[in-house]
This record gives structure tokens, sequence and C-alpha cells, in this order.
């Protein structure tokens, strides 16, 4: 999968219907969370950095992790994230970065771990008691929303309730769904969900 993303590193920013699904996430976090400038974040499956680039001015640093080496590349590359944004080539959920975080995000990777429940459980592990989590992700599809092509699709989107009682089992509380954008692709429409959530104090 990372020699999938490592080859669509140096066009992916360009992709216009992508530009778009990120500012529409990024907007939807920024509406969503309460930032602050002590916050240390965890952007996981970073990519290029497009979602960083929403949060980095008004948070303290963001580690951003990613399997591939070329996407991140990209994201060092930005000057706008340089002294902002660390980036860590490493899957989290089987190498852990050993520190706590107050808030982490993700848009659109949950879909490439094949086991949601482990990645939860990672989530959970790298914040600190009270931190929060903002997923972006898809609504459940019938499998057209990826090219044949495309590298390690593990999830044809996701159901809400599912997920919601996978957060409750890994220990979050306060979750709330959110429609933070609509793709349409061949006139058919993928909604795009933000779910937030909060560690709970007891784990």
């Amino acid at each position: 999968m990372s020699k999938y993303f490592d080859e669509k590193a140096v066009e992916w920013d360009a992709d216009d219907r992508r530009r778009r699904l990120s500012s529409a996430i990024g907007s939807s976090i920024l509406k969503h969370i309460p930032l602050d400038e002590q916050m240390v974040v965890l952007d996981f499956g970073a990519g290029t950095g497009l979602i960083s680039a929403y949060i980095a001015p008004r948070v303290k640093k963001i580690v951003a992790t990613d399997t591939s080496e070329a996407m991140l590349a990209r994201l060092t590359a930005k000057q706008e994230l340089r002294g902002k944004v660390e980036a860590v080539c490493v899957d989290i959920t089987s190498t852990p970065l050993g520190s706590n975080f107050d808030l982490v995000v993700s848009a659109m990777a949950m879909h490439h771990v094949p086991d949601t429940v482990k990645l939860i459980r990672s989530f959970a592990d790298h914040l600190k008691p009270g931190g929060m989590l903002a997923l972006a992700d898809l609504d459940t599809e019938d499998g057209s929303f990826h090219p044949e092509e495309a590298a390690g699709v593990f999830h044809h989107g996701f159901d809400r309730k599912e997920l919601q009682v996978f957060l409750e089992i890994c220990g979050f509380g306060d979750i709330r769904f959110f429609t933070a954008h609509t793709v349409i692709k061949d006139e058919t429409q993928y909604p795009v969900f933000l779910v937030t959530a909060t560690r709970n104090q007891s784990q």
C-alpha cells in the first residue's frame, strides 16, 4: 500500500476533488473541536499535510504520521508547515509513538486499516485522559468510491452506529457525528462524516 501512495504523492495535492474534501473536513474540525495554542496533535495518515495545514496555525505542534515516505516528503517541503509539524513515517498500530496527545485527527485513512477496533484502541492509547478525537471518513458505500487499482481499501465506508459502538468499547464518550462533506462522482453521492469523541478520564 505504501508503494501505491508513494507513486501518487507528486500529483496528490493537484486533485480538485481532494482539495475540496480536505477543505471541508478541515473546516469541520475547526468548527467542532476547540483548538488552542497549547495543544499537541497527532495527525494519523497525514499524507501531504492537507489537514495539518488547517490545524497548524491554531495549535502548538502536530506530529504527522503516515506509512508513505513520499507523502511525508511532500508535507515537510511545505514552507507553511515547517517548525510546526514533525513528520514520522510509522504505523502507530504496530509501533506506538510513546507519547500522549491532546487531540488525534485523521481524514480518509481509517478505511485503509484492516482492524478498526485495533486502530481506535491505538488512538486511545495515544491520547491523554480527556483528550479528543476527530475522525473523518466515508459513510457506508457500495465499493464504487475508489478506482479498481486503489490499494489497501479494507472498508467501503463505515456505519455510524457501528462505529459509535467501537468508540464506546475503546473508552470514548461524548460521541458526535456530523456530515462534513458530500463527494459527487459520476452522479453518485458519497457522504463523508466527521465523528468527534473524548477519551474517558478513567481509561
